[in-house]
């Protein structure tokens, strides 16, 4: 796939970030805060695109991938607060707590074009399966294998490293790829397909909860342009 970002290389005292955002918005695509059960939803174009992204992020360790979704087409569903996404690598090091002040410093940025490689995406994703499967490597690479998360200042880090973000990337490219055969699809109606896998289970009275982000798919309005694949 290639992708059409913005390209942008801010500065916190000694240290310079490169940080990039897609060119075009994601205009119909949406977050709800996942802080107790999140909701993205989106159309073809904008889980078509996550799914590069996210592929995009699994090798770009030293690259902070900011997807703005608050300012897009209000969903119709849905309960919680709207927020953008980033896509960070363990590694990275990056406290969503100076998010802001990154945020602030981003300016025009530059155009840049990149191409992912699905075929690589799909062997490191299926690695991440296979480790799930062993429980025993399962357990030495928790920390590696698993997508943090967190909500701060209206945007939510997924905080992973490549295989896991592979995998992400494979489930959007599946919800973008099985999302417009779904029944009533055609009619408005969103619709389930799967969720984001990888996601590490929360502490304290949350640890026996598995956390949960549901992708979904939903044609953008009015529904009379759009044709389920076949018809």
């Amino acid at each position: 796939m290639r992708l059409r970002l913005r390209q942008f290389r801010p500065r916190t005292g000694p240290h310079e970030h490169r940080i990039v955002q897609p060119l075009r918005p994601l205009r119909h695509t949406s977050l709800r805060d996942p802080g107790s059960y999140g909701l993205l939803m989106g159309d073809h174009d904008g889980l078509s695109r996550l799914a590069g992204l996210f592929s995009f992020a699994a090798y770009s360790r030293h690259t902070v991938v900011h997807v703005p979704l608050r300012d897009g087409v209000p969903p119709d569903g849905g309960v919680g607060e709207r927020v953008d996404l980033v896509l960070v690598h363990h590694s990275y090091g990056l406290r969503p707590s100076r998010w802001p002040q990154l945020r602030r410093r981003l300016g025009p940025g530059t155009p840049l074009t990149v191409r992912t490689d699905e075929a690589r995406t799909a062997r490191d994703a299926a690695s991440w399966r296979e480790r799930q499967d062993r429980f025993g490597e399962w357990r030495r690479n928790r920390g590696r294998d698993d997508l943090r998360q967190l909500t701060h200042a209206r945007t939510h880090f997924l905080i992973g490293s490549r295989d896991v973000f592979a995998e992400a990337a494979t489930a959007f490219a599946h919800a973008a790829g099985r999302g417009p055969r779904m029944r009533h699809v055609a009619k408005g109606h969103a619709a389930f397909v799967t969720d984001l896998p990888g996601l590490r289970a929360g502490t304290g009275p949350d640890r026996y909860r598995s956390p949960e982000i549901v992708i979904c798919f939903k044609p953008y309005p009015p529904y009379a342009h759009f044709r389920r694949p076949g018809r």
